[in-house]
């Protein structure tokens, strides 16, 4: 290389200022370190400090708990957010306490990954000592979640012990809390209490536990706390080895010993909603249905029964919304999906470790409480009392409305009692249980939730808890094949994540055979701290349109393109032999044909209860999938009109 000419010039130019920066850093960071190891060690003492890492707003919340908790015992403390924190500043600390979470991977949240990576080069370069934090006294309690294994609260961990190795005084173990075990508000409210008692002095005086040298461990243990790796010295987890999955309603196999030990619940099963689950769930419009059900009126219910169009299953199914039924057995799910609506207040898990109520109560307190709901529409404009009256009888039943129906192991129970009642089912399973598909009775029709084509951007849209999740999405696939009733894959579309897996979602097609494809763009559901999604990750319908049509090319025939609803951004694919007859579409059901072979007990299969699809249903006419029968309802400009 010629350092003639000027590219030459401009790349050394380059190296020479990116070494000088990196040495400008490292020299500023060292002198910081000298100055806060030689500083006065008996400076005027700032008020000690209250951090929380948080990131769904549960660690802000037992943080502001804590915060007032000491106030009222006379001990103030500054409560900070650790993303508005300067970690530089932390060798001037005396006292700290840190309430942290633990996001994806055993990571922290991304707001708090600056002051982590701080802490963790600080403990790592060998220039920095042990003596940085020699002034410091902390404790930390983590806030995490048990069906994550063995990342549960790496983040609280990793927290105390990088503070220990740069000579931090952990004051007690670290505690922790596990957000979906019911119990993390009573485990918080011991740990804080221990805690007063620590700072006042009361326990201190009676061996409470304090480390004596960096790296040292703890004289004793107490109720909550874990040990400094996670298990026991010989690298197991103490006497009885207890699978994650298994992990509720024993004992933790951790040193760790939580405190509904001590109030008599240790053989009983817990409820899966919490009080804090349920007060978000609640507030979300949600009613919850005994201790792990819900069901929820749709936007769609009243839009038709104010005459208003309804949802796209009206299009694609003949679902008449007014009297449609939005429900589920289980809350829970094994899935953190970016495009979460709940924005993952619903708890998680990897199989049925809850108390489980009675599929017949299920039933019945789902319909009084749709009921009841459909009831309050009356006198709201547009409701006409024929529609109210149909409405307080619903005839379907999506059992779609959040979490994983098909984990409630009475299941086949509740499809049973709804089919008796002739009320039709239609039930989507996140593709995480195969083997419950394959013990599935006849729905009306099974939906398989085909977020991705490909394992990464699976793993990247669903954030599943299995370790084997794409094992687990193809056998899903596979047992789909086997079912004889209505069978689809739903694709929900993330712009700028799954778009351009055309030839992979193709690939797909072959393995679960299914009879139809819902294709929809994803729907924007506010700013989260649980989510990266923007309305820039949202398609317009006719990026939607492109995607389906490009699929069914690729597909040589065996799908076409049947129906869309443009006001779902959403678009049908239909297997062309089954659907097809004669040059027209049969995307609808024929539901009390469906009912009649259910209560016949004999075999039969999707072709068996099919129906026409109207003219305005079919894609490409000029209604867009909306009724005619129907008035649409148009917002321009903040002014209302209709036609």
């Amino acid at each position: 290389m010629s350092l003639s000419s000027v590219p030459a010039r401009l790349t050394l130019l380059a190296l020479l200022s990116a070494s000088t920066f990196y040495c400008l850093y490292k020299s500023r960071r060292l002198r910081h370190l000298k100055l806060s190891l030689n500083a006065n060690p008996n400076p005027s003492l700032s008020k000690p400090k209250l951090f929380f890492v948080s990131q769904t707003g549960t660690s802000r919340a037992l943080a502001d708990r804590l915060f007032d908790l000491l106030a009222s015992n006379d001990l103030p403390f500054d409560l900070v957010d650790l993303k508005d924190y300067e970690p530089e500043d932390l060798p001037k600390e005396t006292l700290v306490l840190i309430v942290a979470s633990t996001w994806e991977d055993g990571k922290p949240p991304q707001n708090a990954k600056f002051f982590s990576n701080w802490l963790s080069e600080s403990a790592e370069d060998f220039r920095v000592g042990s003596l940085l934090l020699s002034r410091c006294k902390f404790s930390v309690f983590g806030v995490g979640s048990q069906a994550y294994g063995a990342t549960f609260n790496a983040v609280a961990r990793d927290f105390s012990r990088r503070m220990r190795a740069l000579g931090a005084r952990e004051i007690l173990p670290v505690w922790e809390g596990d957000v979906d075990s019911g119990d993390i508000d009573e485990v918080f409210g011991a740990w804080s209490a221990k805690l007063v008692g620590v700072l006042k002095g009361d326990v201190v005086e009676n061996g409470a536990v304090l480390r004596s040298e960096v790296g040292g461990e703890s004289d004793a243990e107490s109720v909550g706390s874990s040990d400094e790796d996670g298990g026991s010295e010989d690298g197991g987890t103490g006497s009885e080895i207890v699978d994650v999955e298994d992990i509720a309603g024993k004992v933790p196999s951790r040193k760790r010993v939580t405190v509904a030990e001590t109030n008599g619940r240790l053989n009983g099963k817990k409820e899966m909603v919490t009080p804090v689950i349920r007060a978000s769930l609640e507030k979300q419009g949600y009613k919850i249905i005994g201790s792990h059900s819900g069901v929820k009126i749709c936007r769609w219910t009243k839009s038709q029964l104010r005459g208003r169009g309804g949802c796209y299953k009206h299009s694609f199914y003949g679902i008449e919304s007014h009297r449609c039924m939005e429900a589920t057995p289980s809350l829970a799910c094994a899935n953190k999906c970016v495009f979460c609506w709940r924005h993952h207040t619903n708890p998680v898990g990897k199989s049925w470790q809850w108390k489980m109520d009675d599929p017949l109560e299920i039933v019945n307190s789902a319909i009084d409480l749709h009921t009841n709901m459909i009831k309050q529409m009356k006198g709201v404009p547009g409701v006409s009392l024929e529609r109210l009256m149909e409405g307080l009888s619903p005839k379907h039943c999506a059992l779609s409305l959040v979490g994983e129906p098909i984990m409630y192991p009475e299941i086949n129970t509740l499809v049973d009692e709804l089919h008796r009642r002739r009320i039709s089912t239609f039930l989507v399973t996140n593709a995480q249980f195969p083997e419950k598909i394959k013990m599935l009775k006849p729905v009306t029709q099974l939906y398989v939730s085909v977020d991705a084509a490909t394992k990464e951007s699976l793993k990247a849209i669903d954030r599943p808890l299995f370790g084997d999740f794409w094992e687990r999405f193809i056998d899903s696939l596979k047992a789909l094949r086997e079912k004889q009733q209505r069978t689809v894959y739903r694709l929900t579309l993330v712009k700028g994540w799954n778009t351009e897996e055309l030839d992979a979602y193709s690939n797909l097609f072959g393995i679960g055979k299914p009879d139809f494809v819902e294709i929809k763009g994803v729907t924007y559901c506010g700013s989260s701290a649980t989510s990266k999604l923007t309305m820039e990750n949202v398609p317009w319908h006719a990026d939607v349109k492109a995607f389906s049509e490009a699929l069914a090319l690729r597909s040589q025939g065996e799908y076409e393109v049947a129906c869309e609803h443009v006001h779902s951004c959403c678009v049908l694919l239909a297997n062309t032999e089954k659907f097809k007859v004669n040059g027209k579409w049969f995307t609808w059901i024929d539901y009390e044909k469906f009912h009649d072979l259910v209560s016949s007990e004999k075999p039969f299969n999707s072709m068996d209860y099919m129906a026409a699809s109207p003219s305005w249903a079919v894609y490409g006419a000029e209604e867009g999938g909306f009724d005619p029968g129907q008035s649409r309802y148009r917002k321009e400009r903040h002014h209302k009109s209709s036609r």
